[in-house]
């Protein structure tokens, strides 16, 4: 049953009437309103270029409906306002799909002017549900996970796995994904029989954290926590971890999929003890499927992605091409509402389902993955009990 907010946004999304634009005859234009520079760049970048690379071989197979797939792009220079300009910028050139930043906050400006001009948008690894349906409009779609869902596979798989029964969150409020990822956790937790005990809040680009590191271990001497889930992105993220560790907290550290990848690990020695979840390995992944695009990826731009966020945009654009055939069009209203038919469809890592009311995965497996020193090495592929509710994905008010 949709909620009234659901509904009321739903309606509004619709009312706005689409906008008039050229979109050439002979070919088939995708739009990249992204990251080129700025810190998103580090979340933006790999995913871009998997997205060239399925254009590229999109192409070498003979294109979309007997054309071949241009691409169109604008640096959103991990801007907001600047954003919004690259979307209309990529709309303009005829985008009849626009890519756009790997995160609600930032890719919502330029989804935005896709949704009201009528055209699909798909965030390139979104993590926050509001990246879809309820933040943007019906035509938006995110390429990733929602961010509760990691929270709920690392209390649920440290319940089962770690014997951890007492958390403490870290929440770095500086974007919506944060959040989303401690709201996961924080209602899987007691569903196991765990609890939090407390949380506390901090800004990524704070310089310390000392403050909540003294509340932390306050918590950890007198109330027995056993673990911390920190929810953040880098740069914050790994200053966090770093800090907490030379302050002498040695609990095990949970963290969400945002800090994939070892290019920040030297700035912790002798991190041990740190966890999170992947949808995808970029160095011996257990499908074949998986190692043959890290290797194409590779051979295309002379080093593998640096992170799983390469991965999703390529599943994604796997289904768009499947919809558009059976479409016979590039037309967003029909192509969405094929996807929006799709459950359990293939694809290169994994199942995907999409609904009209649900544009974002929420019960995908994903793969634990453990750091040492500066080694990531993956523990055990996990897929979680339970269905999120509405209330944990959307965060609404308790």
């Amino acid at each position: 049953m949709k909620s009234p907010l659901f509904a009321t946004l739903l309606c509004t999304v619709f009312a706005s009437a689409p906008l008039q634009r050229a979109v050439a005859a002979d070919e088939i234009t995708v739009g990249m309103a992204v990251a080129f520079s700025g810190w998103m760049e580090a979340y933006d970048g790999d995913a871009t270029k998997m997205a060239q690379l399925w254009v590229e071989e999109t192409n070498a197979k003979g294109g979309l409906l007997g054309k071949q797939i241009k691409v169109v792009s604008a640096d959103t220079k991990t801007d907001r306002v600047e954003g919004a300009k690259a979307g209309k910028e990529m709309l303009d050139q005829g985008a009849e799909i626009l890519l756009v930043s790997a995160d609600y906050d930032y890719g919502a400006p330029a989804a935005l002017q896709a949704q009201k001009a009528g055209v699909m948008s798909v965030f390139l690894g979104a993590s926050d549900p509001k990246a879809g349906i309820l933040g943007v409009g019906p035509l938006s779609f995110t390429a990733n996970n929602a961010a509760q869902l990691e929270g709920a596979v690392m209390a649920e798989w440290g319940y089962e796995k770690k014997s951890v029964r007492k958390g403490y969150m870290l929440i770095d409020e500086t974007i919506e994904y944060n959040k989303s990822i401690c709201a996961g956790y924080e209602w899987m937790m007691p569903l196991k029989g765990g609890e939090v005990v407390g949380q506390d809040t901090f800004k990524g680009l704070d310089p310390t954290i000392s403050s909540q590191i003294t509340r932390l271990s306050d918590a950890i001497r007198t109330s027995g926590v056993d673990h911390v889930m920190l929810c953040s992105t880098n740069p914050g993220a790994a200053s966090s971890v770093r800090q907490l560790r030379a302050a002498g907290v040695t609990v095990p550290i949970f963290s969400g999929t945002a800090m994939d990848g070892t290019y920040w690990v030297n700035s912790v020695p002798g991190l041990k003890d740190f966890y999170l979840p992947v949808q995808a390995l970029v160095k011996d992944d257990t499908r074949p499927e998986v190692n043959a695009l890290t290797e194409a990826y590779t051979k295309k731009f002379g080093a593998p992605p640096t992170t799983q966020y390469a991965y999703p945009i390529y599943s994604f654009l796997q289904l768009w091409a499947e919809a558009v055939t059976k479409a016979g069009s590039t037309d967003s209203k029909e192509v969405v509402a094929l996807i929006n038919e799709m459950k359990d469809a293939p694809t290169v890592i994994g199942p995907r389902t999409f609904s009209p009311k649900l544009h974002i995965q929420t019960q995908n497996p994903m793969i634990v993955v453990s750091y040492e020193g500066d080694k990531e090495t993956p523990v055990e592929t996990w897929t979680i009990s339970q269905t999120i509710p509405d209330p944990v994905l959307y965060r609404l008010k308790k």
